[in-house]
């Protein structure tokens, strides 16, 4: 592993000839940031292709469409519910989670299945069936849930099964079509299509809004 102090450096070691399987950089740095030195390393020919992975606390739908518009490589972590394919950038998981004790919460709405204590930290704990409208999991196995952060509050995703992460090119992300099922198209930012699935991408903060109010 070869590491530098910042992006001009970085820049130079990449046009000096040196070889890398893939580049993690961070976003806010001195001078030039993570999204100029992608920009900069994608008009390389040698690097047009190379894995650059990103490491930030900005993990907002702007901030992830301009990762995606300087050619920062996605990874996204998979999910299931019901029939269809969703994922959520792996820069917004904070824990993958087997089955969980959780404790119901008084007047809660319908989305919030309750709370569950993480290594000391409180975690509200969300159905996204009941938030995207869908019937109850009526699987054999015990959901999962994907733990994600937001503005500095932990909540737990409850979904049927959590898959691989996935490397998928930017180019490869579009806008949700018209067809897509309204409760689901005002949670995600996109699509990608696969080879046999559509891969919707949710938007995390509006996944956490119900009728207009932060879960929270």
């Amino acid at each position: 592993m070869t590491t530098v102090d910042h992006a001009e450096a970085a820049l130079e070691l990449c046009e000096s000839g040196a070889e890398f399987d893939a580049i993690i950089s961070d976003i806010e740095m001195p001078g030039i940031d993570g999204f100029e030195l992608t920009r900069r390393l994608r008009e390389i020919a040698r690097w047009e292709n190379t894995p650059i992975i990103a490491l930030s606390s900005h993990t907002g739908p702007r901030d992830l469409d301009r990762g995606r518009e300087v050619g920062f490589t996605d990874y996204i972590v998979s999910i299931m519910i019901g029939k269809q394919l969703f994922g959520i950038p792996v820069l917004q998981v904070h824990d993958v989670l087997g089955p969980q004790r959780i404790t119901r919460i008084p007047l809660s709405p319908k989305e919030v299945a309750g709370s569950l204590n993480l290594r000391g930290r409180i975690v509200t704990a969300i159905n996204i069936r009941s938030r995207l409208n869908m019937p109850p999991y009526e699987g054999d196995h015990e959901c999962m849930s994907v733990v994600v952060e937001d503005q500095g509050e932990l909540y737990s995703l409850m979904v049927d099964s959590v898959g691989e992460v996935l490397s998928l090119d930017e180019a490869m992300f579009e806008q949700h079509p018209a067809t897509l099922d309204g409760n689901i198209r005002e949670v995600s930012t996109g699509i990608y299509r696969l080879d046999k699935s559509l891969l919707v991408v949710f938007d995390v903060r509006s996944l956490l809004r119900f009728q207009g109010e932060e879960a929270a």
